[in-house]
């Protein structure tokens, strides 16, 4: 399979029925043999239910409730949850199997804070960046003194010095606008986003200056820079805790399947250190264990493997660990990768990665997806339309655990579903999805309010049963990854910097 999946052009397009959304028309499902009789994937999907998926998210919200109100890597709280999700898999029959690395963690020791001091004193909504230091610092704001981008040294002045300097979202990372005001002089930074929405960001695992740096909306970041004339001062506090850690990858494996043809499952399990990560990623993760329990007599064609990955929110940290360390031999049994990263939001859309880049091409935001990835992007374009329910394009931008799947020199079909992130849900999308224009998809994306309280049944529901369709699909018959398909090239998408899973380790501008 690793051989075959490159043989066709991937921009070949397959013919179809385009409906109102943009969707293609669904083929019948397939059939599977199931250990005591046929099971067919509308009765994994029966079997796999909300309540299922909720039973796990409630302990995994326990389990943050416990420790220190988190799961990010390298806390008690992560550890615990991967003890949990060990236990559902072999109570369920897997082959259980861990995988421990080092990163460098983030832990943040007590709430940041920005203040506005004058004039209209009060305080900002904001969040911090992760990776950022520890600062308790009182200045007169600025802005760069060149690009208001703020990405090179250039962009600084001496009227920078001593500051706390605003800057816009765009062009170049995080870590680099920071290093870069932090090299000027200046005392701390806030960042502010490009497109409506609050901004939460990292600055890089890499980044050791002792320099402050938060996000904060378009409007209020617009709102400060106009104040800056007017001798606009800011107090940024932030406490945290950066060092080397040990965290763990957990992977549950079929007993029945072909080895050399693998099909995997996977989403991170970790949450930021700000809250419990119900929705992100307890929801995909949650997912998967339900999944797994429902195929627990299933004897599928192909080797089935789950994977929930550790320090995703430090960039990708447990993934990209996994693949670097996967001997070539290994890598070409796996016929396809599916990952699932937030797929519960309250105010959500039912979005598919674009993976033949079809509505958003490379040098838009989007990776190059492999060959194949268009045709999983249409099995799940194909399923909601089956079901009667709309479905939209989402940039393939490799910025969740699949990432390292599809990059050069590994190039593993991919593909995978979003509810949507910080963003805001525009008046076209409510009128398709409902929910709320002009509030973001989650509004609690990476906050503490991040709890079982925000997650959609809803979309849980909806979800879960796309999931389950295509991990029993491709568990029985892959073949159709050599079959050139396309998503829609058009309809209903994600902005352009908003969709795929766009996370905390979301570095670049």
């Amino acid at each position: 399979m690793g051989q075959s999946r490159r043989t066709w052009p991937r921009r070949l397009l397959a013919a179809c029925t385009v409906l109102v959304v943009g969707v293609v028309v669904a083929a019948p499902p397939a059939q599977a043999t199931h250990g005591s009789g046929a099971l067919r994937s509308w009765q994994l999907r029966k079997a796999v239910t909300a309540n299922g998926v909720l039973h796990h998210l409630k302990e995994l919200q326990k389990i943050s409730d416990r420790n220190a109100g988190n799961r990010a890597s390298g806390s008690a709280g992560y550890d615990k949850s991967v003890d949990y999700a060990e236990k559902v898999f072999r109570k369920a029959g897997y082959r259980v199997t861990r995988q421990a690395f080092d990163f460098q963690t983030f832990l943040i020791n007590s709430p940041s804070e920005l203040e506005r001091i004058s004039p209209a004193p009060g305080d900002l909504e904001h969040r911090i960046m992760s990776y950022s230091g520890s600062v308790d610092v009182t200045a007169t704001a600025s802005v760069p003194a060149g690009d208001p981008l703020g990405c090179v040294a250039a962009d600084y002045g001496p009227a920078n010095v001593g500051t706390i300097v605003v800057v816009s979202r765009g062009t170049c990372p995080f870590g680099q606008k920071a290093t870069t005001a932090a090299a000027a002089g200046a005392a701390a930074i806030v960042m502010y986003n490009n497109v409506p929405g609050g901004l939460a960001g990292t600055l890089g695992n890499t980044f050791t200056a002792d320099f402050g740096a938060v996000g904060v909306s378009q409007a209020l970041g617009q709102e400060l820079v106009a104040q800056v004339p007017a001798g606009l001062t800011l107090r940024v506090h932030t406490d945290t805790y950066r060092g080397m850690a040990t965290t763990e990858n957990i992977f549950a494996e079929s007993r029945w399947g072909n080895p050399n043809n693998v099909v995997m499952a996977g989403a991170h399990l970790d949450s930021v250190p700000e809250g419990p990560g119900i929705n992100d990623n307890g929801s995909g993760s949650g997912a998967l264990l339900e999944i797994a329990e429902q195929m627990r007599r299933t004897h599928p064609k192909n080797k089935v493997r789950f994977a929930l990955w550790g320090a995703e929110e430090a960039n990708l940290v447990g993934s990209t660990y996994y693949i670097a360390n996967l001997p070539q031999a290994e890598r070409d049994k796996i016929a396809l990768y599916l990952n699932f990263d937030m797929i519960g939001s309250t105010n959500y859309v039912r979005f598919v990665y674009d993976g033949d880049n079809s509505a958003f091409p490379p040098g838009t935001g989007s990776a190059v997806g492999p060959p194949g990835s268009g045709a999983i992007e249409a099995l799940f374009h194909n399923y909601f339309a089956s079901q009667g329910l709309a479905s939209a394009e989402t940039p393939f931008s490799g910025r969740s655990d699949y990432g390292p799947f599809i990059a050069a020199g590994v190039d593993i079909p991919s593909g995978g579903l979003f509810t949507g992130a910080e963003l805001i849900k525009t008046e076209a999308e409510a009128a398709v999805y409902g929910g709320t224009a002009g509030q973001a998809y989650d509004p609690c994306y990476h906050q503490a309010c991040d709890t079982i309280r925000n997650v959609s049944k809803r979309a849980i529901d909806e979800m879960s049963d796309a999931v389950a369709h295509a991990v029993i699909t491709y568990a029985f018959d892959t073949r159709s990854l050599n079959v050139p398909a396309s998503g829609p090239a058009s309809g209903s998408t994600a902005p352009a910097g908003g969709g795929g899973g766009l996370h905390d380790h979301e570095y670049e501008s």
